[in-house]
């Protein structure tokens, strides 16, 4: 009876003091089941706005993000591939090292994964763009350049040739130098070790939309493709699902997947930025222009259009013609470094 005198009074029925019990069972008694109540609990929770925002993601959590971005350069090379924790990354850079051989820079920090690799060697660009993210940097390896930038301590970094079998471990299923990993925990102990502080302090951050806005269209592009070189090995395809608003990668047409979860690898955002390529030595080693700015495309929402990057004290960007930086749509993000020569036009291919 208590139960039935709650709801009522819920429904703001009011029941008369003088009322016999034959009166009160006639009286229509309208019941509201338990379910009902906590499924609007529910839905009331579900609708509440979350009060953080990822800095590389544009998502909405409920605890602020307080680990300082990690920033690891990981192999690309056919026999490096699938990848382990390119599905956890919030961005990817991808560019030539050497030859028409492309590597990843895999940028962390809404999370961090259990193993990351195969790991590679480090090159001067790399070592600016963690720089401008004020990251902890992971390589194995190091370019002349870069093995003086990383002494001398330009960024905070550990690096596999000195922890070789330590922190960083050899997978038994690869052969070098296409099987040095390291994992989440491994990090951490590294940044410890190297007495690298892991709090977020420089606050850089992408800008997006919300996810009521309306995203800037361009000209419709469901099928996005990058072409590094013509046979076809470091190329990649970027195929847009309309339900799920995210694009799937492929490189040299195979599904580009994570080794230990098996997940596709989903973007929100690819941007291809365009700068000046020079080789430097015999190697093949280039030099990457990444200080300035230019022409750029971006990819979102099944669409494509070209708008310019710039270098936003450290950071690379992408920006309007009248100078705002160009809004992302919440998800991760791809990012290609295009040479100059041959452009763009040349490298960049799309279709409806």
């Amino acid at each position: 009876m208590k139960r039935s005198i709650f709801l009522l009074a819920l429904l703001g029925i009011t029941l008369t003091a003088g009322c016999s019990d034959k009166e009160q069972t006639e009286e229509p008694v309208v019941e509201i089941e338990e379910t009902e109540v906590e499924k609007d609990i529910i839905v009331a929770e579900a609708e509440e706005i979350l009060p953080f925002v990822t800095p590389f993601t544009g998502e909405r959590v409920a605890e602020e993000v307080t680990m300082r971005p990690i920033l690891a350069t990981i192999n690309n090379h056919p026999q490096a591939r699938p990848q382990s924790g390119l599905a956890q990354a919030d961005v990817v850079y991808e560019m030539l090292a050497e030859g028409d051989v492309t590597r990843f820079l895999a940028l962390y920090q809404s999370e961090l994964p259990e193993s990351i690799g195969p790991i590679r060697s480090a090159r001067s660009y790399f070592v600016d763009i963690a720089k401008g993210l004020d990251a902890f940097y992971i390589a194995h390896g190091y370019s002349p350049e870069a093995k003086s930038m990383l002494e001398r301590r330009v960024v905070d970094n550990i690096n596999g040739m000195h922890y070789d079998g330590t922190y960083f471990k050899r997978s038994s299923t690869r052969v070098a130098p296409h099987n040095s990993y390291i994992s989440g925990e491994n990090v951490k102990a590294g940044a410890e070790k190297t007495g690298t502080s892991l709090l977020y302090q420089k606050k850089v951050s992408y800008p997006f939309y919300e996810a009521e806005d309306s995203v800037k269209i361009g000209t419709t592009a469901n099928e996005v493709s990058m072409k590094y070189n013509n046979s076809g090995s470091f190329n990649s395809q970027y195929v847009y699902n309309a339900e799920t608003n995210q694009y799937k990668r492929y490189s040299a047409n195979v599904e580009t997947i994570d080794y230990e979860t098996n997940e596709s690898i989903e973007l929100a955002n690819i941007l291809f930025f365009e700068m000046p390529h020079r080789i430097v030595d015999s190697a093949g080693r280039r030099e990457i222009t990444i200080t300035g700015g230019g022409n750029a495309y971006i990819a979102q929402a099944g669409t494509i259009r070209e708008v310019k990057w710039k270098n936003a004290d450290g950071l690379l960007v992408a920006v309007e013609e009248d100078g705002s930086e160009v809004k992302l749509v919440q998800g991760k993000t791809w990012i290609h470094f295009v040479p100059t020569s041959p452009g763009l036009a040349a490298s960049v291919i799309y279709s409806e």
